[in-house]
């Protein structure tokens, strides 16, 4: 199945506890339908110290968020938008918004 929601792209989260936040995805994790999003979903771990450069302490991270979770930004409009796909006259399969049809370069 083809990726709706990629690495790099803004996204709105729509439920949960980080309901209206943006944020960049910084990782897409298929196998299991999440994403890693910038400033959504933080969660605090206890690290012990590793090594002789890093330093033990809470740090604070960010938490996968369901791909259900989340809505595509349009480029446009700059709206939460659904996300489709359309195979262009060159050959090539591109995503599109939904709301606006405007084409989503990767």
């Amino acid at each position: 199945m083809a990726a709706r929601i990629r690495k790099g792209d803004t996204v709105v989260v729509i439920s949960g506890a980080s309901k209206g936040r943006q944020g960049e995805v910084l990782r897409v994790i298929p196998k299991d339908n999440r994403a890693v999003v910038q400033g959504v979903a933080l969660a605090t771990h206890h690290v012990k110290p590793t090594g002789m450069n890093e330093q033990g302490g809470i740090q604070t991270r960010e938490a996968p968020v369901h791909l259900s979770n989340l809505k595509l930004i349009d480029p446009v409009s700059k709206n939460p938008t659904k996300v489709g796909f359309r195979v262009l006259e060159d050959g090539r399969k591109v995503r599109v918004a939904k709301a606006t049809g405007a084409v989503i370069e990767s």
